[in-house]
């Protein structure tokens, strides 16, 4: 008989463990804490928005000109720097190699040019002038020869060709003929004479000077642009600040051109700027010159006014996510820049903050504030 008690009592046992599970589950838990309190925005009416600590000259991506080997790191990771400061320095083997070579044409050009600009060696101009005289002694000689052969023609003339015969008349004539050649052939050697000896006293020519000069200044400005291109071989910092990222180091090649990953980032601390987002369909809201404040992730005591700057006027696609499950990332944002002062808010470059811009409210319709806008208002703070 006890066997026929068993199921029913178990039956109900069951029943009543059901019921007990269906209420307990029926009763709402009670919401647990959240792990972090989110900050107080101070201001009535207000636009939140997500920021992003950069440096007030901008993250500046600094990269190499030329595709070459680092040989030398100036510059650490969080070291300060001025404008002009080298960061690191690249190979320059072969410029050094192009300069020897233009420094030797150089030389050269300008040893050409003192050698015009000094003139006539004086060791040449005593022979010169032997020749000269050579010269006009070899005119005086052909000239009594010319005489005499002339002489001796009028001579036998004179005397009619009964005195002669005709080829010795003949004779006379050609030969007379070949000493007033010899004369002008004289007159010839003693001007060439007379014409070397005037361009080794007159010296080098003015146009030839200044072809030199040109050579030498073309020796100069070939050895300026490797000093140009050796000098883009030192990586400078463009702007006074600190050295915020290195991707770099001696001995690895660094290619040229715009990276994913800069070689280096560099930017000015002091102040730092936050650019902060504002979806745009709260864009209107946003007046230059408001007051905001800016918290810091996970801390709700961390917080520093801000000082407005300035607004991008150019609404631009979303790129910073927070990571909050209800933000929309199809949506465009305008940008306003807030500087701080790092000292009292102890951020870094690249840090997200939670910023609130005093704003007037959101109204519609005939001034009533609009339940959409703030509620959208208040989920884009959490």
């Amino acid at each position: 008989m006890w066997k026929s008690l068993v199921i029913p009592l178990l039956a109900v046992i069951g029943i009543i463990v059901a019921a007990r599970v269906v209420v307990q589950g029926s009763i709402p838990p009670n919401p647990s804490p959240p792990v972090i309190e989110p900050a107080r925005p101070p201001y009535g009416s207000f636009v939140a928005g997500s920021g992003l600590v950069e440096a007030a000259s901008e993250n500046i991506a600094v990269g190499a000109p030329v595709g070459a080997i680092v040989t030398k790191l100036h510059a650490a990771v969080g070291s300060d720097v001025d404008a002009g400061d080298p960061l690191f320095q690249l190979d320059t083997r072969e410029l050094d190699a192009e300069m020897a070579m233009r420094r030797a044409a150089l030389t050269v050009a300008q040893r050409q040019l003192a050698r015009l600009e000094a003139g006539t060696r004086p060791e040449e101009l005593p022979p010169a002038r032997a020749r000269l005289v050579a010269a006009e002694a070899a005119v005086s000689a052909a000239r009594v020869q010319f005489a005499d052969a002339q002489a001796q023609l009028e001579r036998a003339r004179t005397l009619g060709h009964g005195a002669m015969s005709g080829e010795e008349m003949t004779r006379r004539e050609f030969a007379a003929q070949n000493l007033a050649a010899a004369v002008e052939q004289a007159l010839a050697r003693e001007g060439e004479a007379r014409a070397q000896l005037a361009l080794l006293e007159a010296g080098a020519w003015g146009m030839d000077i200044d072809i030199a000069r040109s050579h030498v200044r073309q020796a100069q400005a070939a050895i300026e642009a490797i000093e140009i291109e050796i000098d883009r071989r030192t990586v400078r910092s463009p702007v006074k600040g600190r050295v915020l990222q290195r991707n770099i180091r001696e001995g690895e090649f660094a290619p040229a051109g715009a990276l994913a990953t800069p070689l280096m980032l560099v930017g000015s601390v002091s102040p730092l700027h936050v650019r902060v987002d504002v979806d745009e369909y709260e864009a209107w809201r946003v007046r230059p010159g408001a007051e905001a404040v800016a918290f810091a992730r996970g801390n709700k005591d961390i917080s520093a006014p801000l000082a407005f700057a300035r607004v991008e006027p150019y609404i631009v696609p979303k790129r910073s996510l927070t990571g909050a499950s209800q933000e929309r990332v199809d949506t465009r944002v305008l940008q306003v820049i807030y500087a701080f002062d790092p000292k009292g808010l102890p951020l870094y470059v690249g840090q997200q903050v939670d910023v609130y811009i005093e704003a007037p409210p959101a109204v519609r319709g005939r001034g009533q504030p609009d339940a959409g806008a703030a509620g959208a208002t208040e989920r884009g703070t959490q």
